[in-house]
This record gives C-alpha cells, sequence and structure tokens, in this order.
C-alpha cells in the first residue's frame, strides 16, 4: 500500500514514520511514504502557498492551484491504480476502524492535509474523494492526522504485524473493544491474574475473553454494539 502526502510542513513526519511497526513494514516494502512538499508546487516565485480569504476575516486560506498541481501530478504518475484521495478537516466524517477497513482497500491514498483558516472550497468540492476528521477538536492542521491515518493503515497490510491475530482482535476490529491483558507476574502489589488465564484450557480462556470485551463494550462503548458495518475497498467509493 502507498501513501502520498500533501502538506505544507513535510519535517513534520520525519519522526513519527521512522518507528516501530510503519518502520518496519517500510523497510520491508510493504507499504511506501512519500512526503510531498506543497511549496514545490507553487508557481509563485517565493513559493507562496496561501492568500487571504474573499469576503475578509481573519487568517489565511490555502490557494487551490499548489494542492491540484501536487494531486494531479501524484495521480498522473500512477494512472491504472486504485486511489483514494483525502481532505483532512473538521467537515469530514468521524474516523474509525470500520474506516480503516474500507481504505486498506485501496493501493494508494493520497492525504492531503488542511492548514491556518482551511483550504479554498475548489479542492473539497473538485478534488477530494472524502473528507476525514479523526476528532470532534480542533487541531493545527491536517498533518498529525495524515500520521493517525497512516499508522492505522499500516497495521492492517498483510505482513506488516509480527502477529497477524493481533489486529484482528484489536479494539474496534471485532464489533467491540478488547479483552483484558495481563503478563508477568502472576502476583503485582496483590492484584492477581485471573486463574482461568494461568489454567491452560485454551477453550475456556476464548471464552472468558469473549465474555470480558463483551461487558467493557456494554460498559464503555454501548454505541458499538449498535454500529452498522460499512462496504470496505473501491466497492465503497463515492465521488463527488
Amino acid at each position: 500500500m502507498d501513501f502520498d502526502v500533501v502538506t505544507a510542513f513535510p519535517a513534520m513526519f520525519e519522526g513519527p514514520l521512522s518507528h516501530s511497526i510503519v518502520r518496519r513494514a517500510r523497510a520491508r516494502g510493504l507499504i511506501q511514504v512519500r512526503v510531498h512538499d506543497l511549496r514545490n508546487f507553487s508557481a509563485d516565485p517565493h513559493h507562496k502557498i496561501d492568500d487571504a480569504p474573499y469576503g475578509g476575516g481573519g487568517g489565511m486560506v490555502l490557494a487551490p492551484a499548489p494542492i491540484f498541481a501536487a494531486v494531479e501530478a501524484i495521480r498522473e504518475r500512477h494512472p491504472e491504480e486504485s486511489s483514494r484521495t483525502i481532505l483532512f478537516c473538521p467537515q469530514g466524517a468521524r474516523y474509525d476502524q470500520v474506516q480503516a477497513r474500507r481504505l486498506a482497500g485501496y493501493r494508494r491514498v493520497i492525504l492531503i492535509c488542511g492548514r491556518y483558516e482551511g483550504v479554498d472550497e475548489r479542492v473539497r468540492l473538485h478534488l477530494a474523494d472524502e473528507e476525514i476528521s479523526i476528532g470532534d477538536y480542533v487541531l493545527t492542521g491536517g498533518e498529525i492526522p495524515a500520521m493517525v491515518l497512516v499508522d492505522s493503515l499500516a497495521r492492517l497490510v498483510p505482513g506488516a504485524l509480527g502477529d497477524e491475530e493481533a489486529a484482528r482482535n484489536d479494539s474496534f476490529s471485532a464489533d467491540g473493544l478488547e479483552h483484558p491483558h495481563y503478563t508477568r507476574p502472576a502476583d503485582f502489589r496483590g492484584w492477581k491474574v485471573p486463574e482461568i488465564l494461568l489454567s491452560g484450557n485454551h477453550q475456556a480462556i476464548a471464552a472468558w475473553r469473549r465474555a470480558r470485551a463483551l461487558e467493557a463494550t456494554a460498559r464503555k462503548r454501548p454505541d458499538l454494539l449498535k454500529a452498522p458495518r460499512a462496504l470496505s475497498g473501491p466497492e465503497a467509493r463515492q465521488d463527488h
């Protein structure tokens, strides 16, 4: 799976993409992450990428031309691949594991990182395939949401995790939250590991884990028990 990140601040990605699962997946060639400096696509002699908003108001708005130029250049280099162009913004659909499984069906994901007061509306209407938000709070730009998406999708690429079962059992991957985890020592400050986990009875352990996961979901996130499944992969595409 390939990721193309369009951003005004490419240096922000150097650390987060160089550690843990994402680093290993990149090293194995399972994913590729290319970070494109938006300023390199500006026709302005000073590489300007923003301007004052029409109608007045505070702040600056990312101009459409550099963003269109960047995304179209990426698409032209990979015309045959199934891809999805995502704009990160507060108006976008809430990102969750269902969304992650759907997007994992694409060969390439192009991520547009908004900044300042936002992006020119024509990017939203005529370039992005969809808009995504990672939560109901305000961030300085789309760079952190882009890192979140890369990390969450990298985990779903076959071979990226040492234990493929781990991805299937993650919270939100099995219609609910995950079961509790314990490791050594069996007794820590008087808090003991449940006896069932020490029994060696794998069938009983699996039943206990399912029951505890359902209990945690019902108590903490009952909404997940009623959440509908979404289509996955390119068949779920909803073009503008």
